[in-house]
């Protein structure tokens, strides 16, 4: 079943949900993209990896990966016959090193960089977090560079560089490799569909398009989310404008209507 919205669906922004949709969406969009651009270029799905302390990581998703064992006692086990051995108690930590995956376009022959495009999650959105300032080095380091960049942010929730504040639920940049040139910016509300942008390559390609609608309704499909998004609950934070949620309501009551079904308590 598709998404009951046109666009973007803002139940997907849940941090705890987040990281399995952006890593979704990397993977659709360097797919597609790969196929657009070889054999003259190809894709890469890199990481970023920093560390990042347990208050920052305290309103994410926590994934038990790492473990602090207490002591045990330094007695010999005194058991009698039948009884059950005394474990030894394990208690899970927030894991502190965050990996945070993009996408680079290369040059078959050269093997440099021709664009980089990102998806942004909450860790690079938070003001002050070690995500937020690896995230803006990296910008600031690509859009110095003679190679494109392209950010793509879904979420609404979160820090935005000035020339996109506050314009619009959702947004995709592009800056050109070319010094000097102006910002190339889709803004997106959350009753529109996500529009198809440039992914620039180096002369003479041309662009090639990137459907993000498309990309978008693929993964919410392949991922199933229709049966596992709870639509009875609160959007995530922010929140949403009056007309917005008269809006947003409206959808999931035809959705209700025409699958009764997909109602869950």
């Amino acid at each position: 079943m598709p998404s009951p919205f046109p666009g973007m669906d803002p139940f997907l922004e849940e941090p705890a949900r987040w990281a399995g949709v952006h890593s979704r969406l990397i993977n659709a969009i360097s797919e597609v993209v790969a196929e657009l651009v070889s054999p003259t270029f190809f894709v890469e799905i890199e990481e970023r990896v920093y560390i990042i302390s347990p208050d920052e990581y305290s309103s994410q998703a926590i994934v038990p990966d790492v473990y602090l064992v207490r002591g045990r006692s330094s007695k010999p086990f005194q058991e009698a016959p039948g009884t059950i051995t005394a474990p030894t108690l394990v208690e899970p930590m927030a894991e502190l090193q965050v990996r945070d995956r993009y996408i680079e376009i290369r040059d078959t022959r050269a093997r440099e960089v021709v664009t980089t495009l990102e998806v942004l999650s909450p860790f690079n959105k938070a003001a002050g977090t070690q995500g937020r300032t690896a995230f803006l080095r990296k910008r600031r380091s690509v859009m110095s560079s003679a190679a494109h960049w392209i950010e793509i942010d879904l979420l609404r929730a979160g820090d935005r560089p000035p020339e996109v504040a506050a314009n619009s639920d959702y947004y995709a940049l592009l800056k050109r490799g070319v010094l000097g040139t102006p910002f190339e910016v889709w803004h997106i509300d959350l009753r529109d569909r996500l529009p198809t942008i440039a992914v620039p390559l180096h002369p003479p390609f041309a662009d090639v398009p990137l459907n993000l609608q498309q990309v978008f309704d693929t993964v919410y499909v392949r991922a199933h989310y229709a049966d596992s998004v709870d639509y009875t609950g609160q959007v995530p934070l922010p929140p949403l404008r009056p007309a917005d949620t008269i809006w947003l309501n409206s959808r999931l009551q035809a959705r209700s209507e025409a699958d009764p079904a997909s109602d869950r308590e």
